[in-house]
């Protein structure tokens, strides 16, 4: 069981982080966010990289619990649930800027070159993220698009890159509108990708 004053930590951390970026982030903001001591800080972390690395994994561990009980999940079709996955992102687009932009691509544009450590945890949250995408991609290629070109793999990843530069463009333009937008790009493309039409005699005929 994590400590109730570690969890605040981490909670607030997320926030802080998101709204001022990594490196602007100072360990008082955190504690003042969380409303403890630094010395409670100091229990739980040696540093603000410590923190960083905690809260990257907390951030996962609380995105793989919301994508994992989402109702999409429970569709049949894997194309359904891929698509579903869109629908669910677009859904979740809300309140201010740092409840729903992404920890991981925030810390990662600012620390891929300072810190090897941040980085390498946000690589590993991130392309775990996509890697679990393209396990419904790769069932639903192999139903749909059997001899495209494209791996599922290297899909999952774009999903990613569509994404994290849809929250680029929310922060640019202060707000999720342009976010949602780009989701629904994606998703059209992810529809012509997995193109149901030449395969409808196989399914019902």
């Amino acid at each position: 069981m994590i400590h109730e004053s570690k969890i605040k930590l981490l909670d607030a951390s997320m926030h802080v982080i998101r709204a001022k970026g990594y490196s602007a982030t100072r360990i008082e903001d955190v504690c003042d966010a969380a409303g403890l001591t630094k010395g409670s800080f100091f229990h739980h972390f040696e540093s603000k990289e410590d923190l960083a690395l905690a809260a990257a994994d907390h951030f996962a561990a609380m995105a793989d619990g919301a994508f994992a009980t989402a109702p999409y999940r429970n569709l049949a079709d894997p194309r359904d649930r891929v698509l579903g996955y869109i629908d669910f992102r677009i859904a979740i687009l809300r309140g201010a800027l740092p409840d729903f932009t992404c920890l991981l691509g925030t810390m990662v544009q600012e620390t891929y070159d300072t810190h090897p450590a941040i980085r390498a945890a946000c690589d590993t949250h991130i392309s775990a993220h996509a890697a679990a995408i393209a396990r419904d991609i790769a069932e639903a290629k192999a139903r749909y698009a059997p001899h495209a070109p494209w791996t599922a793999e290297s899909l999952g990843l774009f999903t990613q890159a569509v994404i994290q530069g849809a929250f680029v463009l929310a922060k640019a333009k202060h707000g999720p509108e342009v976010a949602a937008d780009c989701l629904l790009h994606l998703r059209r493309y992810l529809e012509t990708q997995l193109n149901t039409t030449s395969t409808k005699e196989h399914h019902h005929g």
